[in-house]
């Protein structure tokens, strides 16, 4: 829709559109106005950049602000010496927070050489009363503040921030609405992320995910496929689909669809060729969506489906509705299925309470899955969560040893695994000439694994047969064959 809108022929003399997306243009129009003017002034237009925090749902979110930025005549910068800066960020973690926290002490010093540029704070950390509380007290500099549910508003913000000096803030609690149709700058031409669905419904004791995103909302299956057909037109050939909980897509909606249903409407669009979604709840992997996976032609031979722990004990504190037992018969089911399957996973350590005897569980299961590749992670105590209040929090060297452990026999898993490749011939989608040596190009299976090979910056966007030659590891060394 967006391509087809000249921001110049709204009328922004007259009263905003109450409809959007309608009511967005409206403002982007307006913030063109102001970049023409700063342009006249300056001699050059204003330029942005957009340091992103997080998840690939974080990821996405930039795109779209990118998007609108570009639609209104920004210029992409580099650095963060820019006329606009806007940090979207993570709060997953406490290492995300501090980060930004780092930042903004930086971005102060330089605002006050440069007391026209503006800063703009988005994302999951914002949707925190605390962060709010300390963003007026001791970082008064930034112009913008908001949060997950809003994001569709950023225009008619920005535009607010021309019109009234001082921090603006404007964070919701939750929505049901999904604004469709905006603009979105994609970082590869050849693959992109698409939102399935935004929120969850899980409540996990020690996420704060749900707090800061909202409820579960499934976007209708026809603006997906809408979205997909025109990406594959656009010369994408892989996409990912992104949600919280990718498995409970479409229950809310009027008339319910389930993921794999979406999925077998996915296929059916021609020149998408790889299609990948994340993150998979193992409560929530239906039957169908196995069946789904092993008939497709597009679906890669990757799954992520995250454990957190292999203790029953800790799984119910984590309120993870499955146990030790239902994990592995799941996983089972979906070897059965889909042999060549790269499984992946997140885990914790350290969950309040967790012994050694349920650490030793995590590790068996670690030992009888096999998986590819694992996230592995020392629990970050989130305020606000169940987690949080709970009694037995584990001492940090106790935490800092398991974590080793775990680590080493991931690496371990993850190495024999990869082993196994040797010499296959495998379909890799190049993404971008190697950062280390020019004469080689990156590029990632289906199975999500890296592979460097000789090439030109010719192949990128195109999925070729490279032969597995060497691993090291986590990635291979390989060469283009026919």
């Amino acid at each position: 829709m967006y391509n087809e809108i000249d921001l110049d022929k709204i009328d922004i003399s007259k009263e905003p559109p109450t409809d959007e997306p309608a009511r967005q243009y409206y403002f982007m129009a307006k913030c063109r106005e102001w970049v023409r003017e700063f342009e006249k002034k300056n001699g050059r237009r204003p330029c942005f950049f957009t340091q992103t925090f997080g998840c690939q749902m974080n990821a996405r979110d930039s795109e779209k602000l990118t998007g609108i930025l570009e639609q209104i005549g920004y210029v992409q910068a580099e650095s963060e010496e820019a006329d606009f800066v806007i940090y979207n960020t993570c709060t997953v973690r406490e290492n995300a927070n501090n980060k930004v926290w780092g930042r903004l002490g930086y971005l102060n010093t330089y605002k006050k050489a440069h007391p026209h540029m503006k800063i703009a704070l988005c994302g999951c950390m914002m949707q925190e009363p605390e962060v709010i509380d300390k963003l007026r007290r001791s970082y008064p500099f930034v112009d913008l503040v908001f949060g997950t549910h809003n994001i569709y508003k950023f225009a008619e913000l920005l535009t607010r921030t021309f019109e009234q000096p001082g921090m603006l803030i404007d964070v919701w609690k939750g929505t049901d609405k999904i604004v469709e149709k905006l603009p979105i700058e994609r970082k590869y031409n050849f693959k992109s992320g698409v939102n399935v669905m935004f929120g969850c419904n899980n409540f996990c004791s020690y996420c704060i995910v749900p707090y800061v995103r909202g409820r579960e909302r499934s976007r209708r299956p026809e603006d997906i496929l809408e979205e997909i057909e025109k990406l594959a037109r656009d010369g994408v050939v892989e996409v990912m689909l992104l949600g919280q909980n990718v498995n409970s897509y479409g229950r809310n909606l009027q008339e319910p669809v389930s993921f794999a249903q979406l999925l077998r409407q996915i296929e059916k669009i021609e020149g998408i060729e790889r299609i990948r979604f994340m993150t998979s709840h193992p409560k929530d992997l239906s039957d169908e969506l196995i069946e789904v996976m092993a008939d497709s032609r597009k679906i890669c031979n990757h799954l992520h489906l995250p454990l957190q722990s292999g203790s029953s004990r800790i799984l119910k504190e984590m309120n993870r509705q499955y146990d030790k037992e239902q994990y592995l018969a799941l996983i089972a089911k979906i070897r059965k299925a889909v042999p060549d399957i790269a499984l992946t996973t997140d885990i914790i350590v350290g969950f309040p309470g967790e012994t050694e005897e349920d650490f030793g569980e995590t590790m068996d299961v670690v030992r009888q899955v096999g998986y590819d590749s694992a996230f592995t992670f020392i629990y970050s105590k989130r305020s606000g969560t169940p987690a949080a209040a709970m009694e037995r929090q584990i001492p940090e060297d106790v935490v800092k040893e398991r974590f080793g452990r775990l680590l080493k026999e991931v690496q371990k898993c993850a190495a024999e695994r990869a082993r196994a490749l040797t010499g296959r011939v495998e379909k890799v989608l190049v993404e971008e000439v190697n950062e280390q040596d020019e004469a080689l190009v990156t590029g990632r299976m289906g199975n999500n694994f890296i592979v460097h090979f000789p090439g030109t910056e010719a192949l990128i966007g195109r999925i070729v047969n490279v032969k597995l030659k060497e691993c090291k590891g986590f990635y291979f060394y390989g060469e283009l064959t026919d």
